[in-house]
């Protein structure tokens, strides 16, 4: 590598007092300063103009600041102040040359920038050399000794001392021994220190407090330039590890981190410049205030951009993220250790300050992704709860077992994963997220109770409606004495067999007693309901049923045969049975009798209507016992059928069965005359006398007896075809007129079939002679054989 690479040299203050920020940047780069920590060193040199001290520098650091050529005269070299890397030199060391003293350039008055710099050299230095003349020890007015006042002067200025080591080296050795000289300069420096006016606080405090004086002489460079390089190697050997413990800057104090060391050198100049006094811990804690902050926001906006964070902030948008706590964890502590790596060596206190600031923001991003994550498991935890607790319920675990197990399982099982979620840099809990969850839980298992509740009552009352509205129904179609009994008994038997299985079901569902009790009466009052519902739809269909029985019983006999009125039946007797049966259904459906309770409907019905109104016949004094919209005894819930509806309804009974009876009775006349078609007994004997001479010429004459049969015959046949006593069953007039209209047709028809007859009979006839011939032949050849 390139010595001038290596050095990395730069302007670090121009002669105008203009502090390089860009430079000093660019240099720390290349050198990597900002990553050494602590592990740094700060070497200035300082002197009277033209002693060789960038010679000393290039030679002692392999540095490569200007130096002046000799063959030009003594002239000002450096101006301002240059800093370089020593290079070679562990740990990393860097090096000021400031611009020399008592020059002629800057003129006898005009010492402002001398002291600038002497104050920024012991500011900011380790180790400060002081390059003088060998035959300047000893002087009282040598150039050295305006030297020494302006440090001493300046370090006044400083409020907090560094510690810094003076290198004095004497150039241009002679032959005294350095053992004779050191005790010179020593005593020089002492007196020096003593003269300078010191703050009250210091005014005790001796050099050493301030300073570690060190003294080296060098050889001549012009005269002995081997001897010289062979001293100062020896000497750039004490520059090796120059921090550590014993070393030329092992007791330093108050150090600026390298990160810091850019800003810190700024601010100082600037003080130093405006002419304050430098207050070093103030500055100390501004360095790190500044340099803290800046580290803090790096980190920030590192963590903000970074891929791992990203991705697991939008992972949990849509899905609870496995580990997600240890994951979070783990980047923060990443970010906010490299912020304690990097801000280590600031003043603790603004880097715990700092530190924590950071921590806050960086939880304050966090937050929502926490916040979204512990949604995400709530939500997913409450799907998996409803998944489980209706599988639960589906394979028949009851009701309240169900719901604490799947519970305590749930929600035991979201405690663990809100436990995986924590940030362990924070106390955040899940309190909120784990109360929304509960009563979540509590209101899916109460809408689950209801509903199931409702599903089960449903059901049974389902059950119930179809055992007893169907043989609620029959019962009353059939009404009888035994109709309201029989059906008390229905409904007592289903609605015990219907609560014992409703209380089974129920008991899965751990309530109170009271609760169920309620619910086990609204049972059995609903299966009451149902068959007084039933009892009132059938009683709206009253008349009907009252008709569809009259009609049955009026129509048709025991064996449920058509009646044919042929004239021997009691339509009277039938009729009065028919009504009466009507009457009994009517009063059997007049009251609901579900409780064991006599009445005396059937009676007052059977006084009122059974005779045809009997009562009603007689005086007008007498009162009509249905002349009234309650029945006595009976409240008005269990009334279907008022005593007033009864008699309107007999009423329109009687009038609408009234065309039955009639046409019965017409049936019946029609028939008895169509049964006597006869002539009367006389009229035959009169006919047997009157006929005699006819009979005779009948049997005297076969033939006519041929005729009158085939003339019978066709009459038969007649009779038969038009069916002549069924038309005249209905009257003599309508059946005339019937057979009229059928006679013709009927006589053509059977014409017709006796002629289809007749020749069938002549085709069969030739065939059958063929036959006869065949069979004739065949026995002649078997003769003649």
């Amino acid at each position: 590598m390139d010595k001038n690479d290596e050095c990395c040299s730069t302007h670090l203050i121009d002669g105008d007092g203009v502090f390089n920020v860009t430079g000093v940047e660019n240099f720390i780069k290349e050198v990597k300063l900002a990553e050494c920590g602590l592990s740094y060193a700060v070497v200035s040199i300082m002197g009277p103009q033209s002693s060789g001290k960038s010679t000393l520098l290039n030679h002692l650091f392999s540095t490569n600041f200007r130096e002046m050529d000799a063959y030009k005269g003594r002239s000002q070299t450096t101006k301002g102040i240059w800093m370089a890397r020593c290079v070679g030199i562990e740990p990393c060391t860097l090096v000021m040359d400031l611009e020399g003293t008592d020059g002629r350039e800057r003129g006898e008055d005009d010492t402002t920038f001398e002291k600038q710099s002497a104050l920024f050299a012991l500011a900011v230095s380790d180790i400060v050399l002081i390059n003088m003349w060998c035959h300047d020890i000893g002087r009282e007015q040598a150039a050295n000794k305006p030297l020494l006042k302006t440090v001493f002067q300046v370090m006044m200025r400083l409020f907090s001392p560094r510690k810094t080591t003076l290198l004095f080296v004497i150039r241009d050795k002679t032959r005294t021994p350095l053992e004779n000289l050191e005790p010179v300069l020593r005593e020089d420096i002492q007196k020096i220190w003593d003269s300078v006016p010191k703050p009250q606080a210091h005014e005790e405090t001796p050099l050493s407090e301030f300073f570690n004086v060190e003294v080296v002489a060098l050889s001549s460079y012009e005269e002995k330039e081997e001897q010289f390089k062979e001293q100062v190697a020896s000497l750039r050997q004490r520059f090796f590890h120059s921090i550590a413990p014993g070393g030329l800057a092992g007791d330093r104090r108050g150090v600026v981190p390298a990160s810091g060391f850019s800003f810190s050198a700024q601010h100082m100049w600037e003080v130093i410049k405006e002419n304050k006094d430098l207050d070093l811990p103030a500055h100390k804690v501004m360095v790190a205030t500044v340099r803290c902050e800046e580290i803090a926001h790096e980190k920030y906006e590192s963590f903000s951009a970074n891929e791992e964070w990203c991705q697991l902030k939008e992972a949990v948008q849509s899905h609870p993220v496995g580990g997600f706590g240890k994951k979070l964890s783990s980047i923060l502590n990443t970010f906010l250790t490299e912020y304690d790596a990097e801000a280590t060596f600031f003043d603790e206190g603004v880097r715990s300050t700092k530190r924590k600031q950071l921590e806050e923001k960086l939880l304050q991003l966090v937050q929502p992704a926490y916040q979204s994550m512990l949604g995400r498991i709530r939500s997913d935890t409450l799907e998996k709860f409803k998944e489980a607790f209706d599988k639960d319920l589906k394979g028949g675990i009851g009701f309240a077992m169900a719901a604490r197990e799947c519970n305590g399982s749930f929600m035991s099982q979201f405690d663990e994963e809100c436990a995986d979620a924590v940030i362990d840099q924070t106390k955040w809990d899940s309190s909120r997220a784990r109360d929304k969850l509960k009563r979540d839980i509590d209101a899916h298992i109460a809408e689950a109770r209801t509903a199931k509740l409702a599903e089960v009552t449903t059901l049974y009352e389902t059950k119930l409606k179809e055992a007893l509205a169907g043989p609620v129904e029959g019962l009353l179609d059939g009404a009888s004495d035994d109709t309201w009994p029989a059906m008390r008994k229905l409904l007592q038997r289903e609605t015990e067999t219907a609560v014992t299985g409703f209380s089974a079901a129920l008991s899965g569902f751990e309530m109170d007693e009271q609760t169920r009790d309620s619910m086990v009466l609204r049972l059995k009052d609903y299966a009451r309901g149902v068959v007084e519902a039933k009892a009132k739809e059938e009683a709206g269909r009253v008349l009907i049923r009252m008709k569809d029985r009259f009609s049955m019983l009026f129509s048709y006999d025991s064996d449920s045969m058509p009646r044919v009125w042929t004239g021997k039946e009691n339509i009277r007797a039938i009729t009065k049975t028919a009504r009466s049966a009507s009457l009994k259904l009517l009063s059997v459906m007049a009251v609901i009798s579900l409780e064991d309770e006599r009445d005396s409907i059937d009676n007052t019905l059977t006084v009122a209507l059974g005779d045809g109104g009997a009562s009603t016949k007689k005086g007008t004094d007498t009162l009509d016992p249905l002349a009234s919209s309650t029945w006595n005894e009976v409240s008005a819930s269990r009334t279907l059928i008022t005593p007033i509806q009864c008699k309107l309804l007999w009423k329109q009974f009687n009038t609408e069965t009234e065309y039955i009876v009639t046409q019965a009775i017409a049936a019946q006349e029609a028939s008895k005359r169509n049964n006597n078609w006869l002539p009367p007994p006389w009229a035959v004997v009169a006919l047997l006398i009157l006929g005699f001479n006819e009979f005779m010429t009948l049997l005297r004459n076969p033939l006519y007896l041929g005729v009158i049969f085939v003339a019978f015959l066709l009459v038969k046949a007649l009779w038969v075809q038009l069916d002549i006593s069924g038309e005249f069953r209905n009257g003599a007039l309508p059946g005339l007129l019937s057979l009229a209209t059928k006679f013709i047709p009927t006589v053509t028809n059977l014409l017709r079939r006796l002629a289809e007859a007749g020749q069938r009979k002549a085709n069969n006839e030739p065939q059958h002679n063929s036959t006869l011939a065949s069979k004739r032949k065949e026995y002649g050849d078997d003769e003649m054989k």
